[in-house]
């Protein structure tokens, strides 16, 4: 599944400015389709919207209140060893499958959806109140199929053939910083398999498969921005790739070949 083509002219990463805030319910490809006519930006087919979780999250709705939640024996012990508060690690643990490590500060999981987060990707940040009572967000509950519903609805909107990665910005375990990976995908192959393929000197590849989804994630995230830049979504074009359309899943490493946990 090489790339092609080989992109002469490079790609373009065109953030789409002037989207609002978004409330749970809200069309996100009518807010996105809006603000991209203000902007005189067009879609055109092969685009890829890389969009970030919490605006996804957000439409779907998928906010807890802290004052709703009654901890469990287990979220009362994790909160005293970890120092977090309760009510936050009892959503943890209900969007998790297991606990991997933690420490004073730390809770690393293992995600209801198979990613290795910290906190379950549970999040407060760029989170309004309601009502004054602390709320938190969580992951959507199946963000390949919300990146499928976004690029049907793209295709109702525009009539436009298009790729869609909902992305989001773990930690790493070996590295500093943040970094965009997709947990949606729809629309374009997100795992390219090169295995067989020749290199510059002719020798097959063995090994190699390339996180396409992620690239792409990682490239928005330039220009999304962490925290109040206000660009959730980026166009990404003149990037293509042939090879069946995956998911985001598709990039999850099965337990049975993890060598770290």
């Amino acid at each position: 599944m090489p790339l092609s083509p080989e992109c002469p002219d490079g790609i373009s990463l065109l953030p789409i400015p002037g989207i609002p805030m978004v409330e749970p319910g809200a069309d996100l490809i009518a807010a996105i389709a809006s603000a991209a006519d203000a902007a005189g930006l067009a879609v055109i087919d092969g685009d890829i919207l890389a969009i970030a979780q919490k605006i996804v999250s957000k439409a779907e709705g998928r906010y807890v209140t802290l004052d709703t939640v009654m901890p469990s024996p287990r979220a009362l012990t994790l909160a005293a060893e970890t120092g977090k508060d309760a009510r936050l690690v009892e959503i943890i643990l209900s969007e998790s499958q297991s606990v991997l490590r933690h420490r004073p500060g730390v809770l690393i999981v293992v995600h209801r959806l198979g990613l290795v987060l910290a906190n379950a990707g549970v999040d407060a940040s760029n989170v309004d109140s309601a009502d004054g009572r602390e709320r938190v967000l969580l992951l959507p509950v199946d963000p390949d199929a919300s990146a499928a519903r976004l690029r049907a609805g793209a295709k109702a909107r525009w009539g436009r053939e298009v790729g869609v990665v909902v992305t989001d910005s773990p930690g790493r375990a070996w590295r500093h910083g943040s970094v965009n990976i997709a947990i949606g995908a729809a629309g374009l192959p997100a795992l390219l398999d090169l295995r067989g393929k020749p290199d510059l000197f002719g020798r097959a590849l063995r090994a190699t498969t390339v996180g396409h989804a992620d690239q792409i994630a990682a490239a928005a995230g330039l220009l999304q921005g962490q925290a109040d830049e206000g660009r959730p979504v980026v166009i990404v074009r003149g990037l293509t790739a042939t090879g069946a359309n995956g998911t985001a899943a598709d990039l999850i490493r099965d337990a049975t070949e993890d060598l770290f946990r």
